[in-house]
């Protein structure tokens, strides 16, 4: 081989080995800017639970039986297979009329402080018990119509008695809402993003980090914080400036003054899914509600710049769906 040739790539190997060490050193210098922000956060892990009880909740969890006209579950508002939306404005019920407020996802809801965008349900046992009866969604009119649909059903008399062994009438409507429940608490959706905190560095981009970077230091993690990045706490919508909506979020529940326009914070995780946005759906694109949070909760006019690295970084709170 010609000598010339040789010493051509040997300096062109020189030359690619330097340029990926800066790129490390790059990588490396960034994340160790990010390192310190990293204790907002709490990384999240899958959860693996095939007993029956969680069975017995998929089961329910699915069944159109459980409303009044049979063609509605908890599955149409919160589809399994497009994370835990319907990807619509507001929800249609069993008679097709629409509901008030957009539905948030059952995906990691089990991380929020409690459930529903007013937080009037503590938690997923609770709230699971709630669209049933609601006249609106799925529209049964008493808990006693509940357990005579689940008593009609040879499979449900076997499920819940294995389920809840303990109980002498397995059958009742508070049960329904454990088993519903404990299924939702595994529909639980690790990220990369998790990978990183967990260590591993080349879990995100480059332009992830620097977006992640921006995402701090524009003070969103004011709010989204914590392992859920959000749904850790109620806030104010128009905290800064003022936000036009006629729903008065908690204040419905409380009656309190300081609650009115205050609504539980929702969970970034599968952002980037969950088109469209805020309590009323009345956001399609994540860039504009990105823009319209900077803007009325902080009290900041992000650049188009800021919301695209912003809009980066929360691409990688995707996370993959339970099988």
């Amino acid at each position: 081989m010609n000598s010339k040739y040789i010493a051509f790539l040997y300096a062109t190997t020189l030359l690619v080995a330097s340029l990926n060490t800066e790129k490390s050193f790059a990588n490396t210098e960034l994340d160790a800017q990010i390192a310190p922000l990293l204790s907002s956060f709490k990384s999240i892990k899958k959860v693996e639970d095939n007993s029956v009880k969680v069975e017995l909740g998929k089961k329910l969890y699915l069944d159109t039986k459980l409303s009044k006209n049979g063609n509605q579950s908890c599955n149409s508002c919160h589809d399994l297979n497009t994370y835990g939306v319907d990807n619509k404005k507001v929800s249609p019920g069993s008679d097709g009329k629409n509901g008030d407020r957009n539905s948030p996802s059952s995906f990691n809801a089990a991380l929020h402080i409690a459930q529903f965008w007013d937080g009037r349900a503590a938690d997923l046992e609770a709230q699971a018990l709630g669209p049933v009866l609601n006249p609106i969604e799925m529209g049964l009119k008493s808990k006693e119509d509940v357990e005579k649909v689940l008593s009609s059903d040879k499979d449900y008399i076997a499920m819940f008695a294995k389920a809840f062994p303990e109980d002498k009438n397995a059958i009742t409507f508070e049960n329904m809402g454990r088993a519903i429940g404990a299924f939702e608490k595994t529909l639980i959706t690790p990220s990369r993003f998790d990978s990183y905190i967990d260590g591993d560095k080349s879990a995100l981009t480059e332009d992830e980090k620097k977006g992640l970077m921006t995402f701090v230091q524009s003070g969103c993690t004011v709010c989204h914080s914590g392992v859920g990045v959000g749904g850790g706490m109620y806030q104010k919508l128009g905290l800064v400036v003022p936000y036009t909506t006629s729903d008065e979020g908690r204040f419905k529940v409380t009656k309190l003054e300081s609650d009115k326009y205050v609504f539980k914070v929702p969970s970034l995780r599968n952002i980037t899914k969950t088109a469209p946005y805020f309590h009323d759906g009345s956001v399609d694109t994540l860039s504009k509600a990105i823009t319209l949070m900077g803007k009325h909760q902080l009290g900041r006019d992000l650049s188009e710049a800021d919301v695209k690295s912003i809009e980066t970084f929360l691409g990688s709170l995707t996370g993959e769906l339970p099988k």
